[in-house]
């Protein structure tokens, strides 16, 4: 989970959002901050992350910063269902979105005493999104997030939480409530699979839904720790998590492969290129390859965590602690 990054930032992003200006303040180095996450909208780039800061470009080379973002909070993801059309998330439960490619943003959602962050957006179209984070928040809209509707997802529940709950629900209506608010784990990703929607978090949270999020089934433990990463495609599943823990199956198939690991980086996002090559990107400037049933890694020398790439005319884009890094990437 990109959060682990960033967990010294939650103090003082919080703070900001409450107590600075509500728009994010211009800065000439805008390419080289902390940023989290970064996505290809069809038409370009564009990177989100600290204190509010959205950046776009055509090239990958020369990047702008929005013009306009409503909060300071820090942004932890970004998603588009077209060219124009997108949407990021942050501390605070904070939901901005875009309709014209990211130069303007505008406000949709900020919750300052929820306290909690949202930490994944994903959008199926131009109105049917999802935002997840923690401590199981989860809300969903049907109008392109002019309403967010907040979600407990019950059905992910413990057997034996779900009746200290139904019980609690009975005698202790207040109790409930406290309770619920944070007795599920953290949602880390939410992402379209071949399959249906796929969630995943901490204490080894893996969750489908076939019928677009109305339902959710929790999925086999096969790992106690946190999953913060998965992708899907070419008839495979990868989940991926703390200290360099990979696993992947084929999609018809029940067995997850665990896959041993020298280099124990945690794994932030993982991406695809060449259709059966996967990069599972990483802390400590490790990227981790996945082909031919084998895994190996790279190690950069800024040692910098990357917390999400995309691939733009064979070069690796990548979102990291220390701003925008492009790798070149030999087919």
């Amino acid at each position: 989970m990109k959060y682990l990054i960033y967990a010294s930032l939650i103090i003082s992003s919080s703070s900001i959002a409450q107590d600075a200006p509500n728009y994010a303040i211009s800065a000439i180095n805008a390419s080289k901050t902390l940023l989290t996450d970064i996505t290809n909208t069809g038409a370009g780039l564009v990177a989100v992350g600290k204190h509010g800061t959205v950046i776009t470009s055509k090239n990958a080379e020369n990047w702008q910063q929005a013009q306009s973002v409503p909060t300071q909070v820090l942004l932890t993801a970004v998603d588009f269902s077209s060219e124009t059309h997108g949407w990021a998330c942050g501390h605070d439960a904070t939901i901005i979105n875009t309709t014209d490619g990211g130069l303007n943003w505008h406000l949709q959602q900020a919750e300052p005493a929820l306290d909690k962050p949202c930490l994944d957006i994903y959008f199926e179209d131009e109105l049917n999104g999802f935002a997840v984070g923690a401590y199981g928040m989860f809300y969903q809209t049907n109008d392109g997030g002019k309403r967010w509707n907040k979600r407990f997802l019950d059905s992910l529940l413990y057997s034996e939480d779900k009746e200290y709950l139904d019980d609690l629900k009975e005698h202790d209506p207040e109790g409930y409530e406290a309770e619920t608010a944070s007795i599920l784990p953290h949602f880390n990703r939410i992402e379209k699979t071949e399959t249906g929607l796929m969630l995943v978090g901490e204490m080894g949270l893996m969750a489908t839904s076939s019928d677009s999020g109305q339902t959710w089934q929790r999925l086999d433990e096969i790992y106690p720790g946190s999953f913060f990463a998965l992708a899907s495609g070419s008839g495979q599943e990868i989940v991926a998590g703390l200290r360099g823990n990979v696993f992947a199956k084929n999609k018809n198939s029940q067995q997850w492969q665990h896959f041993e690991n020298v280099k124990a980086a945690t794994v932030n996002s993982i991406i695809s290129f060449n259709n059966e090559h996967w990069l599972l990107l990483a802390n400590s400037g490790v990227i981790f390859h996945l082909k031919d049933g084998l895994l190996t890694h790279e190690q950069r020398p800024d040692g910098k965590a990357i917390l999400d790439g995309v691939i733009i005319n064979n070069k690796l884009v990548m979102a990291t602690e220390d701003g925008i890094k492009v790798k070149e990437l030999t087919p």
